[in-house]
């Protein structure tokens, strides 16, 4: 079997406030929005990645320590963290150092889920 990452859902309060983190903040873009059975849903992410499906009005919590991150590369770390932090987002874990060549730190998202950044070197 060959299988490839088609997306990633998360069920999450509310629409707008996602947006204003995944697309506003960490500029992922908007790929459609639309509702399917009175749910409001967005597709984020850029050519070539698999994207982030957002969905709206689930009762489903994240529990803080649940394991569920969504990960992220960027080219700077450091730049990263001051760009997050200008814009009032909290560092809850890092940056930490797992091997000479990769550095993360995470951010929390409005719904809990623990949002990674890191950095290969």
């Amino acid at each position: 079997m060959n299988l490839t990452l088609n997306w990633m859902t998360l069920r999450i309060r509310d629409l707008e406030a996602s947006l204003s983190f995944y697309h506003g903040i960490l500029g992922l873009p908007i790929q459609r929005r639309y509702e399917n059975r009175g749910k409001k849903i967005a597709m984020l992410g850029g050519a070539g990645q698999p994207p982030i499906e957002l969905i709206e009005g689930s009762d489903v919590r994240v529990q803080p320590g649940s394991g569920i991150s969504i990960g992220f590369e960027v080219d700077d770390l450091d730049r990263a963290m001051k760009e997050l932090g200008s814009r009032g987002i909290v560092i809850t874990r890092g940056p930490i150092q797992a091997n000479p060549h990769l550095r993360f730190f995470y951010v929390t998202d409005p719904d809990g889920f623990e949002v990674q950044l890191a950095e290969h070197t």
